[in-house]
């Protein structure tokens, strides 16, 4: 298996990217050690440890100002911080993904140690001076509320928040499902053995 780093690396090429979303694949361990017992379905696909996740050069990819936005599960709040730092961004604010059933209540299937969650954190940094977030940016609501689909995709609803709030060029870490006008690195995307592989949807036929 290659580096993740040295893959990311490869992905990117020469190109400095102005956003960067990551959906990482979190462990999710209590204090002893061992596996929460609610996560343990989380197991289905692969996980990365934190030290691993903090380690990828995410700060050699960056423009002289930049956005993030990470998912972070409720649990981990304080090691999604770690990485943010760690990637060359200080923490701004988050947005909150809301789930919700057809009839627009919360949906109840979410697991937790002290809480059924029916949220997830998506958390924001910047990168250099002055990395505002573009006009929309400003009237745009900290809150996504949609449904569910399958098991650990995010909402579509994202992206067009981010194309709407931060600028090109854009990089997606962990990517599993293909977005048009971003370059994206996740090796849900493509059906080889390697660890990563780049993806920019607007230049595929």
């Amino acid at each position: 298996m290659n580096d993740p780093g040295t893959d990311l690396l490869a992905c990117a090429g020469d190109q400095d990217f102005a956003t960067v979303l990551a959906d990482p694949p979190w462990q999710f361990a209590n204090r002893t050690g061992k596996m929460a017992p609610e996560h343990r379905r989380l197991t289905r696909y692969p996980t990365m440890t934190l030290d691993v996740i903090r380690a990828l050069p995410v700060n050699r990819l960056l423009a002289d100002t930049a956005h993030l936005y990470l998912w972070v599960p409720n649990a981990l709040l304080a090691e999604g911080m770690q990485v943010l730092s760690d990637w060359g961004f200080t923490y701004k604010t988050n947005l909150v993904w809301y789930k919700v059933r057809a009839d627009g209540g919360p949906d109840r299937r979410g697991v937790g140690f002290y809480f059924r969650n029916v949220t997830e954190l998506v958390l924001f940094g910047t990168h250099g001076r002055n990395a505002r977030t573009l006009a929309a940016g400003r009237r745009m609501p900290d809150l996504l509320a949609s449904r569910k689909r399958e098991h650990s995709r995010k909402p579509d609803e994202l992206y067009e928040v981010i194309e709407a709030c931060s600028p090109e060029p854009r990089l997606e870490l962990f990517a599993r499902h293909r977005r048009m006008g971003w370059t994206q690195w996740g090796d849900g995307l493509v059906a080889s053995g390697s660890t990563a592989k780049a993806i920019t949807e607007d230049q595929e036929s």
